[in-house]
């Protein structure tokens, strides 16, 4: 299995294994150069799909394009009032490719596990963003489920129904906090790695395969996202009208992926 360099100090015949604040510091050291860019795993290529490589860019360039969205959505946060609209039809378009994300590191947890040797090769990232993974799936999925709750129940039901006493507004608020530091700490982690990977000058300065096949797959994997995110928002938009006459007391804390 190969890591990165500095994910662990070496272990010699005759000298104690490294202890546990040993290896604590180098898992965040790992952490903090796979952040910066100053290491790397190295994905094998394979051909027609490009293996463990193709599926780290278009995990990459999905990300990107969720980071876009967000961006836009939070600038609605700005006047969500004003700008209910624009914020219905930019958390409905972050759904697809945010599934497409996760199916996308699904698929790459499924076949390490499973033993599949590329990806075995590879090896998984730091323990950290093993950890922070997870939670910022179930953190995504729960905030954008909770958008969709409060278009299908309108406001009047939304603030009135809940779970565990708390109306879906005020959990949804909640879940977009909870969101925010998770996918803050995973952005920090993820963006350079991600501009890396997505960037051909930045690839050949860092040794990594300048062209990987099955690029067109990727790209249209993108591409349908993102159509099936036009559609669904085609589709749901008319149910949130309800929104836009709250008379201004209505501030969602956003629907969104990381």
């Amino acid at each position: 299995m190969h890591r990165i360099a500095g994910n662990g100090p070496p272990v010699t015949r005759g000298t104690a294994p490294p202890s546990a604040s040993d290896r604590l510091r180098a898992e965040a050291g790992a952490v903090v150069a796979e952040a910066v860019g100053a290491g790397h795993r190295h994905d094998p290529v394979l051909p027609r799909t490009g293996g463990p490589a193709g599926n780290a860019r278009l995990t990459a360039w999905t990300g990107l394009v969720l980071l876009v969205l967000f961006l836009a959505e939070l600038i609605t946060l700005l006047d969500v009032h004003g700008l209910i609209s624009w914020h219905v039809a930019l958390g409905v378009l972050l759904i697809p490719p945010a599934l497409l994300k996760t199916a996308s590191t699904g698929w790459r947890i499924v076949r390490y596990y499973s033993g599949n040797r590329p990806y075995r090769e590879a090896g998984p990232p730091p323990l950290f963003l093993r950890v922070l993974g997870p939670l910022v799936v179930a953190a995504t999925l729960a905030l954008l489920g909770s958008g969709l709750v409060l278009i299908a129940l309108g406001e009047g039901r939304a603030r009135s129904a809940g779970v565990l006493g708390v109306n879906w507004v005020d959990l949804h608020q909640a879940l977009f906090v909870v969101f925010a530091v998770l996918g803050g700490l995973h952005l920090l982690a993820r963006l350079v790695p991600a501009l890396a990977l997505t960037t051909r000058r930045v690839r050949a300065r860092t040794g990594l395969p300048a062209r990987v096949a099955g690029g067109g797959r990727r790209l249209a994997l993108v591409v349908l996202s993102l159509a099936v995110a036009g559609l669904t928002t085609a589709l749901l938009l008319p149910l949130a009208s309800s929104w836009q006459h709250d008379g201004g007391h209505f501030r969602p804390a956003g629907v969104s992926h990381g």
